[in-house]
């Protein structure tokens, strides 16, 4: 029954913007101020991913810049304020994400580390890409035409075929209207159709339910 499942493969960037270890403060700087990015990955080898050099890491510089003196919680901090090589300053190992992972682990992964985007890898590691968080909110731009298609074949024709139930879809959000005669399958239906990536809310306006025979 399952609706398609977008993978971080399909909404991250390929071409991704990375650094080796000898980068410099200032180099890294101004690529992440040129191409419009909060972190860069750190590379070596021939594209092995071994750290992360974000704006978190950054801005210990001018955090101490002042002197004044370092309290014992601070020492991570202040040991990167006198960094200027991306080695030095980056945070490792990475938190990656493998390409082939749902774009709800790359949320959660984000949201428990407490990261912007994550460096994309294969299974030795490699850089293939990277993921950020406006790149797992591109499945809301799914037109409504897409979205009432895949529920049609993927949700109702599996769950309730020939069910004289039907459903519209505006902005994202799916209403499912007319009558159901299990009533049983609402939350079946309502889970299912949330599961469809790019439905935003779904709201169930059923009459005529009786209870399923036992």
């Amino acid at each position: 029954m399952p609706a398609s499942r977008y993978t971080v493969s399909d909404v991250m960037t390929h071409t991704a913007i990375a650094i080796g270890r000898e980068a410099s403060y200032k180099e890294i700087v101004e690529l992440m101020h040129e191409w419009k990015v909060s972190a860069v990955p750190v590379l070596e080898g021939e594209g092995r991913v071994v750290g992360l050099v974000s704006e978190a890491d950054l801005l210990p510089k001018e955090e101490f810049r002042r002197e004044e003196p370092v309290l014992p919680d601070q020492l991570e901090e202040a040991s990167k304020a006198a960094a200027v090589l991306a080695e030095d300053l980056m945070s490792s190992p990475a938190v990656t994400v493998h390409p082939a992972a749902t774009l709800a682990e790359a949320a959660r992964i984000m949201a428990r580390k407490h990261v912007k985007r994550l460096p994309v890898v294969n299974e030795v590691g490699m850089l293939e890409g990277v993921v950020s968080r406006s790149d797992l909110l591109k499945v809301f731009l799914r037109p409504d035409e897409e979205l009432e298609e895949e529920i049609r074949r993927a949700v109702l024709a599996e769950l309730a075929p020939g069910t004289a139930a039907d459903f519209s879809v505006q902005d994202g959000v799916v209403v499912l209207r007319g009558p159901l005669r299990d009533r049983a399958l609402v939350p079946l239906l309502a889970r299912a159709i949330h599961a469809v990536e790019g439905v935003v809310d779904v709201r169930m306006e059923l009459d005529g339910a009786v209870s399923a025979p036992v």
